[in-house]
């Protein structure tokens, strides 16, 4: 089974640049940098002078943390997206996925994300839904189903 995951995954890459050159469809890596550390230097850098290097002061002061969920297309190389915010919960990757998804609103999407709990929650399951197919029963909770193969559209846009 593992075997058959990483060949998804593999192909899914592959087959980006010709999804998205045919049919403008957006394949995005997706994951979370938590507990960044928000650090403010207390003094600014000394000036450079000649045959110096850069001097930056080492003292900080702490501003608390905070949490990135990115998207990097997998095409481009570019960041799109991105969310910087206090919490990495349920809600906020809900809320990550649908606010990239609105940049392109007409696309197909696919997100490459990997075994994270929020990354197949009821919430982001339930939206998905909503937005491809509202008149499609869910199924039931605990029950797996068919992952979509690369190129295969499950969505269609709204």
């Amino acid at each position: 089974m593992f075997e058959q995951q990483i060949q998804t995954v593999c192909e899914t890459y592959q087959a980006a640049p010709v999804l998205s050159e045919k049919r403008g469809v957006h394949t995005v890596c997706c994951d979370e940098m938590t507990g960044i550390q928000a650090l403010e230097r207390i003094a600014a850098d000394k000036p450079v002078r000649p045959e110096q290097i850069a001097r930056h002061e080492f003292e900080y002061t702490r501003h608390g943390t905070t949490t990135l969920i990115g998207n990097l297309d997998v095409v481009t190389g570019e960041m799109i997206s991105p969310t910087l915010g206090p919490t990495r919960t349920e809600d906020d990757f809900v809320n990550h996925i649908q606010r990239t998804v609105a940049s392109d609103p007409a696309a197909e999407w696919i997100f490459i994300v990997d075994g994270l709990n929020i990354h197949w929650s009821a919430g982001l399951v339930e939206w998905i839904a909503q937005r491809c197919e509202p008149h499609r029963p869910l199924g039931k909770k605990g029950e797996v189903g068919r992952a979509a193969q690369p190129g295969e559209s499950t969505c269609v846009p709204v």
